[in-house]
């Protein structure tokens, strides 16, 4: 059984959430959230597997609730519902450690399919999706101090063994687990292995997190 928060501003968005979410066998909701201190209060009570987070919510928004939430350590994971479809509030909300967004007019059976993934440890925006998204706000990423001096190595990084940081490297290009293993010649199920390895060894929460990671640690540069 999925355990499942709502956190969202709206009473009727709320019951709408948790009508379609307890039609269903394997989901039941342990609590609803008006604004994102109610919500950090109601994960540390329940530990949720997901929290559907709200990004505009009065008071604490969905934005800095994520990233406390995240901070604690808490295996709950933060699916953002937005009205906003890859914009700022999307990539912020990633950024805060969210494992994926989906848009408020989303199918109910996409939204029932993003918690299932989200409550299984995948992402549900698609790496070359967090990619293009990255790309769009890239000015909010860290740049480096000087140009002409080689950046520091990151220590999230000095575990992972070159075949790992090649597979991140491409993980934060965008390519799929298929075309990681057709064009460096591995079996699919290797690429799995080598992911969670580096998930594992750098703390990324799921494969959105990773993509991210490759940018911060420049091991990607913007398209």
């Amino acid at each position: 059984m999925t355990t499942v928060l709502i956190a969202d501003d709206q009473p009727m968005q709320r019951f709408g959430f948790r009508m379609l979410l307890e039609s269903q066998d394997d989901m039941t909701v342990v609590g609803e959230a008006s604004n994102g201190t109610e919500a950090i209060r109601l994960v540390d009570r329940h530990r949720p597997d997901v929290v559907l987070m709200d990004i505009r919510m009065p008071g604490l928004d969905g934005i800095e609730a994520t990233r406390r939430i995240v901070a604690t350590g808490a295996r709950t994971r933060i699916l953002i519902v937005t009205t906003f479809d890859l914009d700022e509030y999307a990539y912020e909300g990633l950024r805060a450690g969210a494992s994926g967004f989906l848009v408020k007019d989303a199918q109910p059976e996409e939204l029932l399919a993003g918690i299932r993934a989200v409550a299984s440890g995948d992402a549900v925006v698609a790496p070359s999706l967090t990619r293009r998204l990255l790309d769009a706000y890239i000015q909010h990423l860290p740049q480096a101090t000087t140009p002409s001096a080689p950046p520091e190595e990151d220590p999230r990084l000095t575990s992972l063994t070159e075949r790992e940081r090649e597979i991140l490297t491409v993980v934060g290009q965008g390519w799929t687990n298929t075309e990681i293993a057709e064009r460096l010649h591995l079996a699919e199920s290797t690429v799995k292995t080598h992911i969670g390895r580096i998930l594992a060894k750098t703390g990324a929460r799921d494969r959105v997190q990773a993509v991210i990671l490759a940018y911060d640690t420049q091991l990607v540069a913007p398209a």
